[in-house]
Formats: structure tokens, sequence, C-alpha cells
């Protein structure tokens, strides 16, 4: 769960903490204190957008921290993520998030002491926390949205079944894509297939091998300058070479180390140093040796062979051919004809080919149909459970005759469309029966306000009984509600709140009676720049704030009665 909130610098909210518990947190205050900043701060801590407009001129930077509590089901996989990531979780199985926006747009975030990408902060918040608003409810008023939400609600086995489905959709629309690619575009096709096998033709011809540019350079600097190298080694092979002289004054350098190394050893048994040198002396013979071998053998191995040169000329003509039309070097011409082998696979457009595509196609497609028979088939099983556990909770909030159905119907598709899309084949709409023989219409058409609101919150909580996130955000849900709906609001949300942690933004006393933990957020206006904070209230306290949410009277001997039984309702409810 969340522990705590803490929200620097971010619309009315100079600098403020949430301490929050498990259970049923509420938050109320006054119309425009800054009860929506908590939301937005808890979305911007939880991966939302940064809004630099929302950020207070000073500091110039708003800050969201949070200390998030790993516990139940989804323990083990948040700190697995968190670790793998780089961040830390503290020994006592908490994680430390920050999100920092400045003015000028600037976002930052922080998870377990790390810096992070903000993307970290959202895959978080998907899997601990559920946001609902009333823009939710508008998301939910959208046929994709409400699909999503019977998949949802379906279970763990329905979602792998669409998992399944969606791969094997994609193959099959990539298999039929191609295929109708090649025929359409046969003739471009095989015209570039043509001049690919061109040009293939003409390298396989000439069959350039890695490197062989630079070895025929180098090979060609040798045979065009045979002579010079001939000579230049034979001096300095004569010039090594034991026994032979250079001239009749100049000893060779065979001849000179071996005297210097005569003369030091005949002084090494007065100073050792002098033998250890003679000793080195040696080994530069023996080097200079081996050097006068390897001498001989490339005279020996250098010839000027016109013939071969002329070869290496024809060949290097033909290599530069290549490297005129096809790349900057043979290792770019290569790579040119790999890359062209490979190409020629995809403008493959025979008969062979098509027809092998056309089988591929026609199984994919039966496979997707019954994949999607299957999809339709638990779509309204679940659609039949979900109905039903939804007209329920209806019942519950004041709207016992009222039922919700979820239609599950074939999707909209034109002439020549399959009737299957990426989802399925199908098209899914809640709809609202508000009384006994009242005709079955689409929540945004057969139900005002209030009624949405109640039929929403028994979505939600619907949802939240089929798993999900562990800490629920109910952001003014009760818009348009009040007497007994709001009682019974009130109940639900305290129910959930025996399995979640639930964190309610609400105008009701009558929901906030419920509350686990009350927060008030409170304006102060006495200062150059109105700011506001938040506050627990306790006791005498609290039954003050439902007074003034009651009457706009929080001294009033009457409204603090009301609320004082409102808080013993609310008890004696949550003790059942």
């Amino acid at each position: 769960m969340l522990e705590e909130l803490r929200i620097t610098g971010l619309g009315v909210i100079d600098d403020t903490t949430l301490r929050l518990t498990a259970g049923m947190n509420v938050i109320t205050g006054e119309t425009g204190a800054g009860k929506t900043m908590v939301v937005t701060g808890l979305g911007l801590l939880f991966g939302g957008r940064a809004d630099a407009g929302r950020v207070r001129a000073d500091p110039g930077r708003a800050v969201v921290e949070g200390r998030l509590r790993l516990g139940g089901k989804l323990a083990g996989e948040v700190a697995t993520r968190v670790s793998d990531a780089g961040g830390e979780v503290d020994d006592d199985g908490s994680v430390l998030l920050s999100r920092t926006v400045t003015i000028e747009g600037r976002s930052r975030a922080h998870v377990g002491g790390r810096s992070m990408p903000v993307s970290m902060l959202t895959d978080l918040g998907e899997r601990v926390l559920a946001v609902h608003g009333q823009s939710d409810q508008l998301r939910l008023l959208r046929p994709a949205e409400q699909r999503a939400a019977l998949d949802r609600f379906a279970g763990p086995e329905h979602e792998k079944l669409l998992d399944t489905y969606r791969e094997a959709f994609t193959r099959w629309r990539a298999v039929a894509d191609d295929l109708a690619d090649r025929r359409r575009n046969a003739r471009a096709r095989s015209q570039e297939a043509d001049l690919l096998k061109l040009g293939l033709d003409e390298i396989s011809r000439v069959d350039p091998q890695p490197g062989e540019d630079d070895e025929l350079r180098n090979e060609v600097q040798r045979l065009e300058h045979a002579e010079g190298l001939r000579v230049a080694a034979a001096l300095a092979a004569q010039a090594l070479a034991g026994g032979v002289e250079v001239t009749e004054e100049t000893p060779d350098a065979t001849q000179l180390l071996g005297t210097a190394r005569r003369t030091l050893e005949a002084q090494a048994q007065v100073d050792p140093m002098l033998g250890e040198l003679a000793g080195r002396i040696e080994e530069a013979a023996t080097l200079v040796g081996d050097v006068s071998s390897e001498l001989s053998a490339y005279l020996s191995s250098l010839d000027a062979d016109p013939a071969r040169l002329e070869q290496i000329y024809e060949r290097r003509a033909a290599l530069r051919g290549l490297t005129r039309k096809y790349a900057d070097d043979v290792e770019g011409v290569i790579a040119w004809a790999e890359q062209a082998r490979a190409k020629l696979a995809v403008l493959d457009s025979s008969d062979e080919l098509l027809d092998e595509l056309d089988k591929e196609r026609r199984r994919l497609e039966a496979q997707v149909t019954e994949l999607a028979a299957r999809l339709t088939e638990a779509r309204a099983e679940a659609a039949g459970r979900f109905s039903e556990a939804v007209s329920v909770e209806l019942a519950g909030l004041a709207m016992p005759h009222a039922r919700v159905e979820v239609a599950v119907v074939p999707r909209a598709v034109g002439k020549d469309e399959p009737p299957m899309g990426p989802d399925g084949a199908d098209e899914v709409e809640l709809r609202l029966l508000a009384h006994p023989g009242a005709p079955s219409l689409p929540l945004q058409k057969g139900a005002s306000g209030g009624e949405l609101s109640r039929v929403m919150l028994a979505i939600e909580v619907v949802f939240a009984g089929a798993g999900g996130p562990e800490t629920l955000v109910f952001d003014e849900v009760d818009s348009g509600v009040g007497g007994t709906a709001a009682v019974e609001i009130g109940k639900r949300l305290a129910r959930l709140a025996r399995t979640h942690q639930v964190l309610v933004v609400t105008h009701l006393p009558q929901v906030a009676a419920f509350a686990d933990r009350h927060l008030v957020v409170a304006k102060d206006t006495g200062g150059a720049i109105t700011t506001s904070g938040v506050r627990v209230v306790e006791e005498t306290e609290r039954a003050r704030e439902l007074s003034r949410m009651l009457a706009g009277l929080p001294d009033s001997d009457l409204g603090i009665a009301h609320a004082e039984e409102l808080l013993a309702v609310a008890g004696r409810e949550k003790r059942a």
C-alpha cells in the first residue's frame, strides 16, 4: 500500500504530507482547496503526464514523493521489477518513489534511490494503483473500453486465450497482406528481381573474396618494385650474414657482435655484470642470424613475373568494375550480394510460392476464426456473470429495480472485410434497464448523472473483486448522488477497503463518515499567496468537518449532532 505521500510546489499546495493507512482513507475539503491536486500528485508519482502549468512559480518545481509498502500477492513481482532496474527495496519492505517537474516542463523520476525513466513509474503504477474518476467514467462509456473491461473481468484464462488469438491474428494478417502485395505488384516485383539477378550473376562470375583488394594491392607493389626490393634485401643480407665481407675494410654485423661478446667475456671474472652483457650480445647475434635467414628466404621468393602482374591487373580491373556499380569496396560488394539474395526471396512471386502463401493464409484464417468463436463464447459467459454482479451492487445503491446488461454482438465491418479484428469478432456494450419495462439503452443514454455515478461505482466494485491493483483511488465518483444512495456508496467503499487500500476524494459526508482515516485539505489565504495543506482530523474535529459538509456550519450544534449520528451509523455498519 501507499504509506506516505508528500507534495511540494504543485498548484495551491506549497508543502504537505499525507500519511495514509490500510483500509479507507477519505480526503475532503472546501471547493477549490486543492483536493484535485492530491489526485494529480498521485498521477505524477505513478508516471502521469507532467503539466508545467500546475507548477508553482516559487520554488519553480513540483516534487511528489511517496513510500510504497510492498505486501500481498504482488510484493515479490514489484520488488523484482525494482531490483532488476537497479533500485533498492528498503529493509522494511518499502520503496521510495519520487517525481520532479520543473516550471520549464522538464521531468525526472527516482525509484528506490536511483534515477529512472518515467516509464518505470508508469509500470509500477499499473501494478499497484488504479485511479477511478469522472474521466474514467467517460472512458468506460466507449465500446472499446467496455470490451477491454469485460475481458479483464473474465479472468486470467480468458486473457491468455485473448493473447493467443492476437498472436494468431497478427500472423494471419501478415501472411494475407504479404500475399495481396505479391499479387498486386507482381510485375514490378518481377522487374526488380530480374535486375537483382543480373547483378548477382555478374558478382558470381567475378567471385570477390573478403580482403582480396588489399592483398592484390600489396602483391602489385612487390611485383612492380621487385628489382629495388631485391637490391635492398641482398645488401641487408650481406651486411648481416656471418663470414661475408661488405667491404675489404669493414667487418659484417656478426663479426662485430662476436668481437664484442668475446671482449666482455674475457673480463667477466673481474665484473660479473660484463658477463651478463655478453650474454645479451649473444642473444642479439642469434636474432641477427634469424633475420639473415628470413632475408635469404625473401630473396628466393621474390620474382619479377610479368605474367602474374598482368593477371593481377586484370583481376583488379574486374573488382573495380564491381565497386563502381555496387559499393565502395569489395566488402561492400559482398554485402550487397547477400542483401540482394535475401530480397530476391521477398520478391518471389512465382505461382508455387503464391500457392503456398494462400494455403498458409487459409490455415491461419481457420485458426483465427476458431479462436474468435471461443472468445465470443467466453465473453458471453463472462457477460452473464458481470451483469448479475453489477445488478446486485445496484440494488444496494438505491437502484433495486435497475439492471445492467452486457451485450456481446458481432463487430460492424465493411462489405468485403473479415468479421475478425485485432480483439476478436465482437463488440461489447453496457446497457441499463432503469426499471422493469424500461427499454434497454446504452449507459450514456439510459442513465441520469446520479444513476451513472452509481452504475460506474457498482462496476468498479465488481472489477476490484475480480483482482487487479491493491490500492484504489476514487476521485468524486459520487458526484450527483445524495441521501440514501450516498450512504450505500459509503458502505460499498468501506466493504472494498476490507481487502484493498482505498483513497476517496469526496464531497459527501455520508461517504466520509465511513473513513478509517479522514484527511482534510484546508486553504490558507492569510499570506500574499494562497496555499493549501492536508491534516488528519479525529474525534470532535472530525464531527465538525462532517457538519461543515452537511450544512456549511462547522460549529452548528445541530450539524455536529447529525455528524455524530452519521459516524455512529457508519461505525455499526463497518463492524457488522
